[in-house]
């Protein structure tokens, strides 16, 4: 008897090949998907450049025998998009610090700095790793019958703070030189 997903559960599965164009292919369909999903714009942007980041460090990364394939998984359910890329090699990633000189190496810092979580851990049950990281995703605007009206937002008090933190994405300062 099949299980039943939980509601509210949307997830997709691709398996591609250990090739470069496999990050684009990977860019490419999670855009399909995310147009599906009705994913906000930033929200769609920021996973697109994580998961360019994740299949690119399993691509070149993942030294393992030709036909191995990369899987990558996308999950939303809960208000969260939770995304893995799983590769045959059992190195688990590790950030690390990259020289103002060198042309890679940030990969890792990027997740850092623009998921709300991310992780890597070995394969339950088989070769590998899975490398994962999770953004939230806002709700679907009120609908006209569950806005408030004027006035109750007018007696609910609420007042627009500004924030002290940091944005969450955007550009980050340049440097001085």
């Amino acid at each position: 008897m099949p299980t039943e997903e939980p509601k509210g559960r949307e997830d997709i599965e691709w398996r591609l090949p250990r090739h470069a164009r496999s990050v684009g292919r990977a860019r490419d369909l999670f855009r399909d998907q995310a147009t599906a999903w009705k994913l906000p714009n930033d929200v769609t942007e920021t996973a697109v450049l994580l998961l360019s980041e994740l299949m690119t460090n399993a691509y070149r990364h993942a030294k393992v025998s030709p036909g191995r394939e990369i899987r990558a998984r996308c999950v939303l359910a809960a208000g969260r998009l939770h995304v893995s890329v799983t590769d045959a090699n059992d190195t688990l990633p590790t950030p690390r610090e990259a020289s103002l000189d060198e042309e890679s190496g940030r990969g890792l810092a990027l997740v850092t700095a623009l998921a709300d979580a991310w992780g890597a851990e070995p394969r339950p049950h088989g070769i590998g790793k899975t490398v994962w990281f999770e953004l939230p995703v806002q709700g679907p605007p009120p609908t006209p019958a569950s806005a408030p009206s004027p006035t109750e937002s007018a007696h609910a008090g609420s007042t627009a703070e500004a924030s002290s933190a940091p944005p969450r994405h955007g550009t980050r300062p340049s440097s001085p030189r």
